[in-house]
């Protein structure tokens, strides 16, 4: 088991979905999170779910509900709250809507990062995934100074940051469930393996 603890994300508007993709069914379970949430448990000792609000779950987890800040959708709202919560120097990253993300993916990263780093971000022909990935501590200040000035590019903080970007050649494994295309060719996805 990694000792890392893993941070599923789950508290975004899933606005391009037209409903809460985190509730989804998937896989044979009532909910997508719980799908991740189960997987990950396979493969972390400490599993977090980050949301908004714990009470739209209707199964038992540790949740890490968001700083209070009811209009703003963001991961740097989530990644202060995680920060505040956990007494860690890292943790996993995990975007609630990539399901295909297996633990080989899981392995290879912690095995290139270092504690130099502020992240260890998975990367692809079609561009870094910031919600797979390891965040360090160092990188608290920054988040915290993002809420601040009302910026939430993850993107640019990497880019700016001492991030080590691991490439991966196989894009499936990063395929973002944002639509209801997606998320059909998923389920279609998940039936075949």
């Amino acid at each position: 088991m990694i000792q890392i603890p893993c941070v599923i994300f789950a508290g975004g508007r899933s606005s391009r979905m037209g409903e809460d993709k985190a509730l989804l069914p998937f896989d044979g379970y009532a909910t997508l999170t719980q799908y991740q949430y189960a997987k990950a448990s396979k493969i972390f000792s400490h599993v977090y779910i980050s949301c908004k609000e714990k009470s739209k779950f209707s199964f038992d987890a540790n949740f890490i509900e968001d700083f209070k800040e009811p209009t703003l959708f963001a991961p740097t709202l989530a990644f202060a709250s995680i920060y505040a919560t956990l007494n860690e120097s890292s943790f996993f990253a995990l975007s609630v809507d990539a399901p295909f993300v297996d633990e080989a993916v899981i392995q290879r990263l912690i095995e290139e990062d270092r504690p130099s780093y502020d992240a260890t971000i998975a990367k692809t022909a079609f561009g870094m995934q910031p919600l797979c990935g390891i965040y360090h501590r160092s990188l608290e200040k920054e988040f915290l100074e993002m809420l601040q000035k009302d910026s939430h590019k993850l993107g640019y903080l990497l880019k700016n940051s001492q991030t080590h970007f691991v490439f991966f050649e196989e894009e499936k494994k990063f395929l973002n469930l944002n639509n209801p295309q997606e998320y059909q060719q998923a389920l279609q996805e998940i039936t075949k393996s």
